[in-house]
């Protein structure tokens, strides 16, 4: 009779602990009610490694699995709600086929990688973007493959004059190799004033190529729904993060070259322009890195000022120390 009532009272004292997670509290509240019946019931409280408690006990004597989507309780204890699911997991699957090959965790089978994640893609191993053919039905030229309207007629004396406009000496940039340069910004101001915004473009007409240190693609360049010029950019690259970014470059220098058919900036491909403007808009000085203390001379434009990391340096003239020009 003692040994029923002090089970009954123990899966009281596992419930209340699955519910309120102290133990201190659910044995204030066994003790009154075990004082109102007369019975003391310290005994049958919980302790720690007690592994002889006769819900520890009878779960031993089960033979089933437990499920692991429950956890375990703590010190062995467990209430008849708990104890009663698991027999009834057991005597269903028991009786059910088994699959060694697939886990019986759930868990497990939530982190197992699935045909639905999404890698990215290597840029380097090329970027998948031909240009999209059109059907021979359709009424839209296809830029990708079509000439349609090169050297049908010439453009009007407005356009003709802003593509055929000389180009301003402070336009011009100098590299610090002596290349001589106009941004490709100052490309798309003239090609807007001839034509207006909107009136032309670029139209790609092949795959962008990747290679171990450029990307190229060719590119078409229209005006006023005719084909001006083809032309194939490139651009150096350092990291495959730097992909992107040489893409935008390769258009650019692309956008340079069909240029040069309408006229724009010719004077750049002039070898006597280029020397005269060199003589007299450029000069070449001697920098050192501030970092490295490498020195070496660069070419810049002679209104311009040395930009960091270089700072401008003075040879030292015979018998005399170096100077640097700060």
């Amino acid at each position: 009779m003692v040994l029923m009532y002090f089970e009954e009272e123990q899966t009281k004292m596992n419930d209340c602990y699955f519910e309120k997670k102290d133990w201190r509290a659910c044995k204030q509240e066994i003790t009154r009610t075990s004082r109102s019946l007369g019975v003391s019931f310290t005994t049958a409280l919980p302790r720690r490694n007690h592994h002889r408690s006769i819900a520890s006990e009878a779960s031993r004597r089960q033979t089933f699995r437990p499920n692991p989507e429950h956890t375990a309780p703590r010190n062995g204890f467990q209430s008849t709600t708990f104890y009663q699911a698991q027999q009834s997991r057991a005597a269903t699957t028991s009786t059910a086929p088994t699959n060694s090959s697939q886990p019986t965790n759930p868990i497990t089978n939530r982190l197992q990688p699935t045909d639905n994640v999404v890698h990215m893609e290597d840029l380097t191993a090329g970027l998948s973007d031909k240009p999209v053919v059109l059907d021979e039905s359709s009424r839209q030229v296809d830029w990708a493959r079509s000439f349609h309207g090169l050297s049908t007629e010439a453009f009007s004396k407005e356009a003709a004059g802003a593509l055929l406009a000389p180009v301003a000496p402070e336009d011009i940039e100098v590299k610090p190799d002596g290349i001589v340069y106009l941004p490709e910004i100052k490309y798309r101001r003239i090609l807007n004033k001839a034509f207006g915004p909107g009136a032309w473009g670029l139209a790609p007409r092949g795959e962008t190529i990747v290679t171990s240190k450029a990307v190229t693609r060719e590119y078409a360049l229209v005006a006023l729904g005719r084909l001006v010029s083809v032309a194939r950019g490139e651009m150096d690259y350092f990291a495959p993060e730097g992909i992107p970014t040489a893409v935008e470059g390769c258009k650019s220098n692309a956008l340079m070259r069909c240029c040069k058919d309408l006229g724009v900036a010719s004077e750049l491909w002039d070898p006597r322009f280029v020397r005269t403007f060199i003589a007299t808009y450029a000069k070449e000085v001697w920098v050192e890195h501030q970092q490295t203390q490498k020195r070496r001379k660069i070419w810049m434009r002679k209104d311009d000022q040395v930009k960091y990391p270089f700072k401008l340096y003075t040879p030292p003239s015979p018998g005399g120390p170096a100077r640097q020009a700060n």
